[in-house]
């Protein structure tokens, strides 16, 4: 065994500095509030993100609940109380019957395919005169907005059909990926708060109206890549940060007469 000399001690104590300088500051760094600190440049670990393509293909159904839809039902459940009375949803009425539960007397969907044993009502949404007048005291339209070219026809006909005091309860994509399956061939739009906003106040009187959103950066890179809700913490996912919307939501009160 060779006894130590001074000259090793001294050489491990510059590798011991040297590695100090280099990996201190993103030691402690990582451990800073984020807005107070990013990882300097050539340091960033990718992991399991870096891929050109996504962990799940399907929005992360296939791995359990995706991350928007955890924004959609809590958007839905804080509203409940207005899913009541004759509800009109579209695709199926899960929604309806999760959410209102007693409270809804009857129960419309409408669909755009007649042979969809679920719908009431058949019919493109944005034809005029498809839905009844003055009808429903609810209208749950998730995910539907974006799919329609002309979504102020859309609006139109959804604004004529609410009766007065009736809600209507929109969510729509804000960061996204799109389709490749069903829905592909229709996915026309993706849109802000302002978008939204701006696109309602047409319909409805601007203090009838309350549109926010949903989401953060960490949100949406974890939706784009198709992680489900269970894979991440909704600690997380519950931090809002405006200029990343996942979901953009909007509660619409028609005016009474």
């Amino acid at each position: 065994m060779i006894a130590p000399t001074l000259g090793n001690f001294a050489k491990s104590g510059r590798r011991g500095l040297r590695w100090l300088v280099k990996n201190a500051p993103s030691a402690i760094g990582r451990h800073m509030p984020e807005r107070l600190w990013a990882p300097p440049l050539g340091t960033v670990k990718l992991g399991d993100f870096n891929r050109t393509a996504p962990i799940s293909d399907s929005f992360g159904f296939d791995r359990g609940k995706p991350i928007d839809r955890y924004y959609i039902e809590n958007f839905l459940g804080k509203n409940a109380n207005d899913i009541c009375g004759r509800v009109l949803e579209i695709g199926d009425n899960d929604y309806t019957v999760r959410f209102g539960g007693s409270k809804v007397d009857k129960s419309d969907v409408l669909h755009v395919d007649a042979g969809n044993p679920s719908a009431t009502i058949v019919g493109d949404l944005s034809k005029s005169g498809i839905l009844p007048s003055d009808a429903f005291d609810c209208i749950v339209l998730t995910q539907t907005l974006h799919l329609i070219f002309d979504m102020r026809k859309a609006l139109a006909e959804l604004a004529r059909s609410l009766k007065p005091g009736g809600a209507l309860l929109i969510t729509v994509p804000g960061i996204t990926r799109v389709d490749r399956g069903e829905w592909g061939y229709t996915w026309y739009w993706s849109l802000t708060d302002l978008a939204l906003a701006q696109l309602l106040a047409e319909f409805f009187d601007e203090k009838d109206i309350l549109v926010e959103t949903s989401g953060n950066v960490f949100a949406a890179v974890c939706f784009l890549q198709g992680l489900a809700v269970s894979e991440v913490p909704t600690s997380k996912l519950d931090v809002l940060d405006s200029s990343f919307p996942v979901i953009v939501t909007a509660k619409v009160v028609k005016r009474l007469l």
